[in-house]
């Protein structure tokens, strides 16, 4: 695993625009950096994927414990949607994807950090921008892009086409997609899902989370006509629908959601100790408990979202810490320092889709925490230790790249008919 310094696009902004990427930057800092990227020898890439089935494997062997056990009240997680939580793992409601956060160097088995198990971001990036920019990089380079020495680890946009396509077989041709209003990153996240779901043969629409609305009499969630809405794919966290006015309709509406409520008791950072319970000594897993865990430790929030609110003690004394006034319940993980890239601490994100591992995401940061401001940098693979890193031209860049989007308005409200 190495970190390779490479000249960016030219006009690099207004290419990943055009792939849908509105939030390149924050306050006018670069969170996508295409000024260098990490690459993995196919070694490396295969042990990325051994461990995010595994992982996978684990995390739902741990579902059906919380749920045959009745644990569900040591996630915060309110008694009254217990039975409706685990109705939906009973179910085997249908999920779409997930996150897996690893600590990774190459050197040894990856490790789980957290499960963004219901709305994980950093998608349109790793789906389609880096993969873009790779395209770029190898044809400036003079690589053949079929059979070259270099690849990139990432079937993330067919494998969504895919889960879309078994939604519509076994759920429905409907779907809705809703996030909230104000945010561009969740609203172009949402639009990219969309747009899969239509290359799926889906109709779709777009919904502010603001737009839900509960129909008493009829029992059912509806749109802004009042349609009864089928099926939702909602970027908006459980923890926070279950605080809406409409929370406490959720068991007993007919709506199916994406991601699934029995999601919920993944995507709550308190699953880490019971999988440490049921899994100890686990290479994928770092330990980890209710209290602290000696006196070198991360304590992390329940619900802790971006890094907030994230402290790394050392020796019993504070070593790094997030902005976050998070009072709720914490859970407490043994320290493993990110690898150090002269200054530079990546995480690794393992994308699982559909049941299928399939492509990765790198996010760096200067500090030992990655928060919402962490840089998305691209990334290869080596088919071949013998071949020579490549580095852009930016003489040979193609003028554009191609798109990936329909042009999909997020804020269009008809159903489209495709």
């Amino acid at each position: 695993m190495l970190r390779i310094e490479t000249p960016a696009r030219p006009d690099w902004p207004k290419t990943v625009e055009s792939q849908g990427l509105l939030f390149h930057s924050i306050d006018g800092v670069p969170y996508w950096d295409e000024g260098a990227y990490y690459l993995f020898e196919s070694a490396e890439v295969d042990t990325i994927e051994t461990a995010t089935y595994r992982l996978n494997e684990m995390c739902l062997e741990a579902v059906e414990h919380v749920v045959k056990e009745r644990r569900l009240g040591e996630l915060g997680i309110s008694e009254a949607y217990h039975g409706w939580v685990a109705w939906s793992w009973e179910r085997d409601e249908h999920t779409i994807y997930g996150r897996f956060d690893l600590q990774f160097d190459g050197s040894g088995p990856p490790r789980l950090l957290e499960y963004n198990a219901d709305t994980p971001t950093a998608l349109l990036e790793a789906a389609v921008i880096q993969w873009f920019w790779s395209r770029d990089l190898l044809a400036s380079a003079g690589i053949d892009l079929a059979e070259g020495p270099f690849d990139q680890f990432n079937s993330i946009h067919e494998r969504l086409i895919e889960a879309w396509r078994r939604v519509r077989r076994d759920l429905g041709a409907r779907v809705a997609f809703a996030a909230p209003g104000g945010a561009i990153e969740d609203v172009m996240t949402a639009t990219y899902l969309r747009d899969t779901a239509i290359q799926a043969g889906l109709k779709t629409q777009f919904l502010d989370m603001e737009q839900i609305g509960w129909h008493a009499g009829r029992g059912a969630f509806t749109d802004l006509q009042e349609r009864a809405i089928e099926i939702l794919f909602k970027l908006y966290p459980w923890e926070w629908m279950l605080l809406e006015p409409f929370g406490l309709h959720l068991p007993v509406g007919r709506t199916q959601w994406l991601e699934p409520p029995w999601k919920m008791i993944l995507s709550n950072k308190a699953i880490l100790p019971i999988l440490w319970e049921l899994f100890p000594g686990s290479p994928y897993l770092l330990p980890s408990g209710f209290e602290p865990i000696g006196s070198t430790y991360v304590s992390k929030p329940f619900y802790s979202r971006e890094g907030s609110d994230v402290r790394i003690v050392r020796d019993g004394r504070i070593l790094a810490e997030s902005p976050g006034e998070d009072e709720g319940p914490r859970v407490y993980q043994a320290f493993l320092p990110l690898p150090n890239f002269e200054g530079r601490h990546p995480v690794v994100g393992s994308w699982i889709v559909n049941g299928h591992a399939c492509g990765v995401g790198l996010r760096e940061d200067d500090g030992l925490i990655t928060r919402n401001t962490s840089r998305f940098v691209p990334h290869l693979f080596r088919r071949s230790n013998s071949a020579r890193p490549p580095i852009l031209d930016p003489r040979k860049v193609l003028a554009k790249s191609e798109t990936v989007h329909s042009s999909v308005d997020p804020l269009w409200d008809p159903w489209l008919d495709r």
